[in-house]
């Protein structure tokens, strides 16, 4: 039934991307999707553990904060090139696609990722809340806090006429060039440590996979690897910002 809830999510704002043509919209559920499948396990069953509910207030709080940011961010703007350049390529069967390639693709992930906190919502789970998953709370605390400063950073960056073109190299975005994304790697570094304390055998591997998927997209395919490939041809000064700024991980900038 959680399964069936996090696909059914996506396949209703599948349909409205068609009614609205913009499939950009689905970034926005990205972050809240993985508060589904916890939220419909306690509306089942109506188990309201305290370690449950310690992990599904930091998965809605991580969820909410960055499903409103990127709603924020997208609000009023065209479609997303990479939607918008599939789209052109596709024709009219770019609908369809965008169902397979997108939406539910995305949910396949929510759902891999997740794996570590669904772990923590099986009925053999431990209910009361260790040392492991208080240090795993700071852990997500931390990661939710780099994550949204960094968010704040580069928003306020962007709003500001005299820095168009020009590349943010202060606050987090001086010790690392994707501070963003390493917030968010430690926010499931965070998830996955809860995961490891509540299973043992498949849910021990998921509660492994699930962060490490997510780490993976992070830096190799949707994220940094993504966001560099063309940057330095667009932004010549970034050339100079990466030979001295560590790509994901905060750390102080190397001597030019």
């Amino acid at each position: 039934m959680t399964v069936l809830a996090t696909v059914l999510a996506f396949v209703l704002l599948w349909m409205l991307s068609v009614r609205l043509r913009d499939v950009s919209i689905v970034d926005a559920l990205w972050g809240p999707a993985f508060s589904i499948a916890p939220l419909t396990t306690i509306v089942l069953d109506g188990e309201t553990a305290p370690r449950r509910l310690l992990v599904l207030s930091l998965v809605v709080i991580w969820g909410a904060r960055l499903g409103l940011h990127l709603l924020l961010r997208n609000h009023g703007k065209p479609e997303d090139y990479r939607y918008a350049q599939m789209r052109a390529e596709h024709g009219e069967s770019f609908v369809w696609r965008s169902l397979v390639t997108v939406f539910l693709l995305q949910a396949m992930l929510v759902l891999v990722i997740s794996m570590p906190v669904a772990a923590v919502f099986q009925r053999s789970a431990p209910v009361a809340v260790s040392w492991l998953d208080a240090f795993a709370a700071m852990i997500v605390t931390a990661g939710i806090a780099i994550e949204a400063a960094a968010d704040a950073q580069l928003a306020r960056f962007r709003r500001q006429p005299s820095q168009l073109g020009k590349v943010l190299d202060t606050g987090l975005w001086r010790y690392s060039r994707h501070p963003n994304y390493f917030g968010d790697a430690v926010v499931w570094l965070g998830f996955g440590l809860f995961g490891v304390a509540s299973a043992d055998g498949v849910w021990l591997i998921g509660s492994v996979l699930g962060p490490t998927v997510m780490w993976l997209f992070l830096l190799r395919v949707s994220g940094v690897a993504l966001l560099e490939k063309t940057i330095t041809s667009r932004r010549p000064e970034y050339a100079r910002y990466m030979e001295r700024t560590s790509a994901f991980v905060l750390w102080w900038p190397r001597k030019p």
